[in-house]
């Protein structure tokens, strides 16, 4: 039930992917409101620690879940899918863990840049690690937005692909995601 099967994602792999794809979108929607905001706006200082305390939350869950695909592999590819789409959906899910992971870092280093500690709501503080290079906070900072419409436009891309799968193809692989337990069959595991 908690562990992937060969056929099914387990019920932590679904909790996590959901509620990663909620964090994500909800992190940039923040991101783009809190940069209009203006120095005596009541969220200026308030917003950014949310942002900052929800990333590290968001780093440790996608540290938990890079783990737990070692510990529990994702369900076999369909056996329908041609050889095209498997390596698509394998470069898929590489890009979209690595620049979630390039987005995280550089959301930390812009946040680190005065030396200070991150807060994550008062919790615990992580500290900061690499500080004062030069511009750091500029370049990471250029570097987190390109990154954040790159996360967004990749996972709806992903998100248009398993419609497409579920609609088109008429297969099960929207419906594994979303914790269906389906007797596969070899006719395109309907």
């Amino acid at each position: 039930m908690w562990r992937n099967s060969k056929q099914h994602f387990g019920l932590l792999t679904i909790m996590i992917h959901w509620l990663m794809a909620l964090a994500i979108y909800g992190m940039f929607a923040l991101g783009l409101w809190m940069v209009g905001l203006g120095y005596y706006d009541g969220w200026y200082h308030s917003a950014p620690e949310i942002h900052k305390g929800i990333g590290i939350l968001l780093f440790a869950t996608l540290l938990l879940r890079l783990g737990w695909r070692v510990i529990s592999p994702p369900p076999a590819p369909l056996s329908h899918y041609s050889p095209l789409i498997r390596r698509s959906a394998t470069v898929a899910h590489g890009l979209l863990y690595g620049v979630l992971l390039l987005l995280l870092v550089s959301g930390y280093l812009i946040s680190t840049a005065d030396g200070k500690a991150i807060s994550v709501f008062g919790w615990f503080e992580v500290p900061a690690l690499v500080s004062g290079a030069g511009e750091q906070a500029d370049l990471a900072g250029d570097l987190h937005l390109w990154l954040a419409w790159g996360l967004v436009l990749l996972s709806a891309l992903h998100a248009l692909a398993a419609l497409k799968h579920h609609f088109v193809d008429r297969d099960v692989t929207l419906k594994r995601m979303l914790g269906y337990r389906i007797p596969l069959t070899s006719e395109k595991e309907k």
